[in-house]
């Protein structure tokens, strides 16, 4: 399907990615193109959004924890084998920056939004739910199981966004309103001040109008 699409296209981005496009539109490759500038302008549009959820989120679970264990966190609260690991990892690669000693803080900016996606799963549930993260949520009063599973779909969103891939098979019309409900239930200011920067539904409109061809 690729070589329907303009000669350079296929040279620059490789015809395994750019296949799904016009598998997508069915063949036309003048639409896949489009797909292809719409799902890019799509991801740069949800970065911003997904950039403040992930912030927020490490930063409520981490003064979480942190006001429950104090300064020796990382190796004071129950972590499963793997959580270990990802934490070891992150302070070795601060030290390999030359950090003597290295500040909780600077752990919190090399775990991954994974990393604080799992400390909402099942496994976590008495020894770090129950007693301590639903305060990271003060504006949430619902199931733990759905806030987790929402979450883990925003992990999978966020990949693809960063690592270029579709996410145009998605509805990102409810990926966005996931992203907002999610940081309302931290900080509703937050999301009053990221809708007013927001371009994405301009984007959204570009696909879903009357004139779109993709």
């Amino acid at each position: 399907m690729a070589e329907e699409l303009p000669d350079w296209m296929p040279r620059a981005f490789s015809e395994p990615r750019l296949n799904r496009y016009p598998r997508a539109t069915g063949g036309d490759a003048t639409a896949a193109t489009r797909l292809y500038w719409w799902n890019a302008e799509a991801s740069a549009a949800l970065y911003g959004p997904l950039h403040c959820l992930e912030v927020t989120l490490r930063n409520a679970l981490h003064d979480r924890i942190g006001q429950r264990y104090g300064e020796d966190r990382w190796d004071a609260f129950p972590l499963n084998g793997n959580g270990r690991r990802l934490v070891a990892r992150a302070r070795h690669k601060c030290e390999e920056r030359g950090l003597r000693s290295v500040p909780a803080d600077s752990v919190v900016a090399e775990l991954s939004f994974g990393f604080w996606a799992s400390l909402l799963s099942r496994g976590h549930d008495r020894c770090l739910w129950v007693p301590i993260l639903p305060r990271a949520f003060p504006h949430h009063s619902g199931r733990r199981g759905v806030l987790c599973d929402s979450l883990w779909s925003l992990v999978l969103l966020r990949n693809r966004v960063m690592h270029h891939e579709p996410v145009h098979h998605r509805d990102p019309a409810a990926d966005r309103a996931k992203i907002y409900r999610l940081l309302g239930y931290m900080s509703p200011e937050l999301v009053k001040e990221i809708q007013a920067l927001d371009r994405f539904p301009s984007v959204l409109a570009r696909r879903n109008g009357p004139d779109s061809r993709f």
